[in-house]
């Protein structure tokens, strides 16, 4: 994506009176959308009002929360939202942000040990190599049925074809004896 700045560079939107955000990066506007995308690139930004220089990044962060999960897109259960909300102004408010961030980061770790994990597994998965053989002896019996190639996939040799072509000839031939014959 055109929005990646350099390292350690953090993206700066300006979000105008008129609702619009514009990325300083690329000299042009966009929408929530497209900074959803950003934090899917990992594309480190920063949106602050354009006339007080406030900055609005976690509104904004909030406000594409609240638009993926309006569109369907619910990931945050009823019951988390409403412990959620119960937080706020409790004693323990202070403790939650860093607890939640730490917890996220470790199910981000899990979840790319798990990738590889999986992948790894499927190459020593009995099951994996049975079914590559399958698919290598179903290409075998499909090749028999197209011509000019051999049950390896490889094209046939040319004294092969010739037969074929010889075949092919006879039966033409007798097809128009066949056609001459219901005439």
């Amino acid at each position: 994506m055109a929005n990646n700045a350099k390292a350690g560079d953090s993206v700066i939107i300006k979000k105008y009176a008129n609702r619009r955000l514009y990325n300083t990066h690329t000299s042009s506007y966009i929408t929530l959308e497209h900074l959803a995308q950003m934090v899917r690139d990992n594309v480190d930004f920063q949106v602050i009002d354009a006339k007080s220089g406030a900055d609005l990044t976690h509104s904004i962060l909030t406000q594409i929360i609240m638009d993926e999960e309006a569109a369907g897109e619910q990931i945050l259960p009823t019951n988390f939202l409403r412990q959620l909300i119960s937080m706020y102004g409790n004693s323990m408010q202070a403790l939650l942000p860093g607890y939640l961030e730490a917890s996220m980061d470790h199910f981000r770790e899990n979840q790319v040990k798990m990738r590889k994990a999986i992948e790894e597994s499927i190459g020593a998965n009995p099951l994996a190599q049975i079914a590559q053989r399958n698919m290598e002896i179903f290409k075998k019996a499909a090749s028999a049925f197209v011509p000019g190639t051999s049950a390896d996939g490889t094209e046939t040799p040319a004294s092969e074809k010739d037969e074929l072509a010889i075949l092919r000839d006879q039966m033409a031939k007798m097809q128009e004896r066949l056609d001459a014959i219901g005439k």
